[in-house]
């Protein structure tokens, strides 16, 4: 198990709609697949994730559909719209110039400068 890592601000979104992206989940599991995604790097809390997925929801990027849960219980599950889809490309393209800039100047040594 990875060392667990501080979220940074705007991350949440992202996240959620990685973890959405891979197929319906109900917000519980959402959590398990961050989980289960970031090797348990990351830590979601319940009071920050279902005010997210009801913002997503809101901003059109999640549809939310009632249904039974693997524990027969009833559950909402969240799933991608089109809306969700376009923007979790465009998010993950932003994040991953961020990543790459980072990197780049971390690596940076002295004499390169």
């Amino acid at each position: 198990m990875a060392e667990q890592a501080q979220l940074l601000p705007g991350t949440l979104d992202l996240l959620i709609l990685k973890a959405v992206s891979l197929g319906p989940l109900h917000g519980y599991g959402v959590l398990l697949r961050i989980g289960q995604i970031t090797d348990s790097a990351l830590l979601i809390e319940q009071g920050a994730l279902y005010p997210a997925l009801f913002r997503l929801v809101r901003q059109g990027l999640l549809k939310a559909t009632w249904g039974v849960s693997d524990n027969n219980r009833r559950a909402k599950f969240y799933e991608l719209t089109t809306t969700g889809r376009k923007r979790f490309r465009e998010e993950t393209e932003g994040w991953n110039r961020l990543a790459t800039a980072m990197s780049a100047a971390l690596a940076a040594r002295s004499e390169e400068v």
